[in-house]
This record gives structure tokens, sequence and C-alpha cells, in this order.
């Protein structure tokens, strides 16, 4: 595989755990690392990217590393490289941001416009080395969850173990609807079942797939609060992002905006395709 994983540093510690987590994937796919930074602020571009390049070297002597200084806006520019990556990493904070910030505004824009995966690198170290040998993927009705649940497979299958693909409903919803129902009610009523839904979805997997330990869960109660939990005991959260009718970018939604703002593990937001 030719193309890179590319990782997004700016200097701040949140960025180097980035670098950490990016060089032990990319040991992991056999990939090359490729390091990002947009030179702004009183910071030497040359100090950043030799602090990220020795990080990286500790982390995984063998991993064939790359660096380039951007001199443009941090997220335009991150989402103009992504489009050959692999995937990019980022990290959950960077130095500009407010201390009461929970998430980076480079990284909300880079999650929300790029077209390849985007890991956004938060949580614990426990959470961010791969101790809970788990991965956890959203699996919603339709077909945004579809690249998502294929890129989890194949982070479960090169770090052998295991996936829990969730599935969350809330029927109190359609409970609290007054009056007459509208038309997106009667649609809703005819749609499959929940346990249906994670079946289907895991009927698509191939017989290579199939190898992979996998079980599923549907919950009942907001997607928010069910992957939330689900991953506190993950290694990776991943959910998917459906492309946006007439608009560039993703429908992260409010479910991924918070789980990018509060998920105790890594989160991959994969793009529909």
């Amino acid at each position: 595989m030719t193309i890179p994983l590319m990782v997004g540093i700016d200097g701040s510690e949140s960025s180097l755990e980035a670098v950490d987590w990016a060089v032990a994937e990319a040991a992991r796919h056999g990939l090359s690392l490729h390091l990002l930074h947009a030179a702004a602020g009183d910071r030497e571009p040359s100090d950043v990217i030799s602090a990220a390049s020795e990080r990286a070297r500790e982390g995984a002597p063998t991993v064939q590393l790359s660096s380039e200084v951007l001199h443009e806006d941090a997220a335009a520019a991150l989402v103009d490289r992504g489009r050959n990556a692999f995937a990019l990493v980022l990290g959950s904070r960077g130095l500009g941001d407010l201390a009461e910030m929970l998430l980076g505004a480079v990284s909300l824009a880079v999650a929300a416009r790029a077209d390849c995966p985007v890991v956004v690198v938060r949580g614990t170290p426990e959470h961010r080395e791969d101790r809970f040998g788990n991965i956890v993927v959203g699996v919603e009705e339709g077909e945004g969850s579809g690249t998502a649940l294929q890129f989890a497979l194949r982070e479960a299958q090169v770090r052998s173990c295991r996936l829990t693909a969730v599935h969350a409903w809330n029927p109190s919803s359609r409970a609290l609807t007054p009056g007459p129902a509208p038309a997106w009610y009667a649609l809703e009523a005819h749609r499959r079942p929940p346990s249906q839904v994670l079946d289907d979805a895991l009927r698509s997997m191939t017989r290579r797939d199939r190898d992979a330990r996998v079980s599923s869960r549907v919950i009942e109660g907001p997607a928010r609060r069910a992957l939330l939990d689900a991953a506190s005991a993950a290694d990776l959260l991943v959910v998917g992002a459906r492309r946006r009718q007439g608009h560039p970018g993703l429908q992260l939604g409010l479910i991924n905006h918070a789980l990018l703002h509060h998920a105790p593990c890594p989160v991959a937001v994969v793009p529909q395709i």
C-alpha cells in the first residue's frame, strides 16, 4: 500500500499523543507516516517537526517517516492533503484552544470536511494504548454505516481483537410526538426492527471478515449515551458520516459532535463512500 497515514502536529502535547497513536497504527498496517505541520504562532516549524519526528522514531524506528510544513490555514491544508491519505490522525486539543474547550477547532473542522477517515486521539493512556482489546462501531439505520463497519473490521483484524457493533434505538421519541403523526413517523413505523438493522449490517461482511470476533448489541436509549458507555471499554470508537446533499463536507450530526467532544477513547469518523 503506497498511500501514507498522515498526522497533524502543532507542538502541543495532544498532537504528540496523536503521533504516538499514529506511529503504532502505521506499524500495524505497514504504512509510511507523514507529519503535517501548518506553520503559525511563535514556535519554529523546525522545532515542531523535530520533536514529533523524534517521538515517532522512538515509538517505531522501522516506520518510514516523512514531514511537511504547510504555510496555509491548518484545517484547509489537512483536508486537502487527506485526499491522498489512509487516514488523518489529529490530537483532541491544540495550542490555540481555550482551556475550557473539549475539542480543538481544527480537529472538528477536519473531521467535518475530510474525504478520508479522521481519527481524533483522545482519552486516557489506557484507552490510547490498546489495553482493552475491543473496538466499538456504531451502526445506524440506512446505508451510512457500511464504510465505518468495514474500517472497524479492518482495525479489529489487524489488532487481533474483538469488534462490538452497537445499534441504539429510542422508542420514546415517537411517544412524545403530539398530535397527528408527521410523514417521517409513518415511515419510522415501517422500518426494520432494531435487531434486524444489526443483523443486516453484519450479514454484508465477506467470508474473510467472518473470521473476526464480532459481537452485536442492541441498546434501547439515546445513541449518544449508548456509544459513550460502550466506548468506556474500547480502544477505538468508529462512527460513520454521511455526505450532505448539495453541500461539500459531511453530515456529522449531533451524535458525532458529542462523541468527538466526550468519548473516553480515540474516535474515528469514516465518510460514507
